[in-house]
């Protein structure tokens, strides 16, 4: 039995921010059991709701030294979905009332104190894995530490880690006399071939360095990533360690998301009967939210953070063109305000075509993946993207921009071969994204039998979390042997 540990920030359903958790609280349900045990290291949130820290049990807890003090470092569990969880409990650190804080360097110190006490916590719950599967920065320190002082010790020799970016906009960056000082580690370790990048300390360039291999959540970001524009500035180590990168594309739970089964929406329906069932959810919504009636008018969602990566520029400055076209634009997310004032403001002028909604719900995005005909993600970057996976589960035709996970994941349609699942475009260019939805357009109200084709392709595609297990457990065994 190989045992493996994920360590992150997030994971649900105890804490969720964003994909991240959605990885790490879904990746270990499939991993096979019979061969693996995996087992979930994530902090103890204060913000994490009652119920579920209702569920958590003491284990133990011990004094760490850490940042030139003795730190106090608890340990609690719990069983969910068949996987085993561990949480840190440090009230200093992680009593926020959000998971996240504003200030860069205590969020530096506050997640090198994690990876200093998972690694410490280790021989406690008496649990030596052979992998640590670490994710993003705030696990960065992890590989660092294992090669520095834990080493020495017989029961840490051997133990292997991996570093999975999901988003290499952040890195965990400060100066490097602060960081050296909070992390204990020597000026050894801050040199351009180590933690030290542009002048500055970096704590997933850490990870980058030390870890034994590194993956990224598709094999388009593992390419993007190893040139300037979408490196972040570590394309170079990249590039120098690209024997070691892989990319696999995250999945979606398939149980949570299943137009079958899915209790948020208004009627369920499968592959079989979308044809019939599925305008129905359309016409639920269209009342909800106070669009006009239409079962034939196309319905076009939009499922977001609002923010520059997600493309949102690109819509503003089309918007005005786009909604004299005969569509209905579906809008749920919150993030910049001059986005959401944009919505906002094409939400009054045209009420009847346009429906901003600026907030998240859960329920809300169910209904809009199962009621929109289209679904719009023109990302500047996207390591993978989840939304465009759920569009396909529920028959909804992606319009995207090809990069990332988006490229690897929706295939264009081809009128003439009559393949595809979606409609894709290639520069970041508004028009162009303009005359893609127009050609989704054309198709749907032309050509509405080559449509439904289209969404029989995309619900018949698997981004089921058990493909991509099978290849994290590949890796897994090439590393471990």
């Amino acid at each position: 039995m190989k045992k493996i540990l994920f360590v992150a920030s997030e994971g649900v359903p105890f804490i969720k921010t964003g994909g991240l958790a959605d990885v790490v609280g879904s990746l270990p349900k499939y991993i096979d059991k019979e061969y693996y045990d995996v087992r979930v290291f994530i902090p103890e949130y204060a913000c994490m709701k009652q119920e579920l820290r209702d569920k958590l049990q003491y284990v133990s807890h011990f004094y760490m030294d850490f940042n030139w003090q003795n730190v106090y470092v608890g340990i609690m569990e719990a069983v969910e979905g068949g996987v085993h969880y561990y949480f840190l409990d440090n009230k200093a650190y992680f009593s926020g009332s959000k998971v996240y804080n504003d200030d860069p360097r205590y969020e530096i110190e506050r997640y090198s104190y994690f990876c200093k006490a998972v690694l410490s916590a280790l021989p406690i719950i008496g649990f030596k894995p052979d992998l640590i599967h670490c994710h993003d920065w705030q696990t960065g320190l992890i590989p660092v530490y294992l090669k520095e002082r834990f080493q020495g010790n017989e029961f840490y020799r051997g133990i292997k880690s991996v570093i999975t970016i999901h988003n290499l906009k952040f890195q965990g960056k400060w100066d490097v006399k602060t960081v050296q000082n909070i992390t204990g580690l020597s000026s050894y370790y801050f040199t351009p071939d180590k933690l030290e990048a542009y002048k500055d300390a970096n704590l997933l360039k850490g990870g980058l360095v030390f870890a034994d291999a590194i993956t990224t959540v598709s094999n388009t970001y593992a390419e993007e990533i190893k040139t300037p524009f979408y490196g972040e500035g570590l394309d170079g180590l990249l590039r120098a360690r690209s024997n070691d990168l892989r990319g696999i594309v995250n999945g979606i739970d398939y149980t949570d998301f299943n137009p079958e089964t899915d209790k948020n929406i208004a009627a369920r329906y499968n592959a079989s009967n979308f044809r019939k069932e599925k305008v129905k959810n359309k016409r639920a919504l269209q009342e909800e939210l106070g669009l006009k009636a239409d079962d034939k008018k196309m319905m076009i969602g939009i499922v977001s953070r609002l923010t520059d990566q997600k493309g949102l520029d690109l819509i503003a400055y089309v918007m005005d063109e786009l909604c004299q076209d005969d569509i209905q634009l579906v809008v749920l997310g919150t993030g910049e305000e001059r986005y959401e004032n944009m919505f906002r403001h094409f939400d009054w002028k045209y009420g009847d075509k346009v429906s901003a909604n600026i907030f998240y719900s859960d329920a809300l995005s169910h209904k809009i993946y199962a009621s929109c005909d289209a679904f719009l993600m023109p990302s500047l970057f996207e390591p993978c993207g989840l939304s465009q996976l759920m569009a396909l589960r529920y028959g909804t035709v992606p319009i995207v921009r090809e990069t990332g996970g988006l490229k690897d994941t929706v295939q264009p349609y081809n009128e003439f071969e009559g393949t595809g699942t979606g409609f894709s475009f290639v520069n970041y260019n508004a028009h162009e994204m303009l005359s893609a939805i127009r050609y989704a357009e054309r198709i749907y109200y032309d050509r509405k039998r080559e449509w439904n084709k289209i969404v029989d392709r995309a619900m018949a595609a698997d981004f089921s979390w058990k493909v991509s297990a099978g290849k994290y457990q590949e890796m897994y065994d090439w590393l471990i042997g």
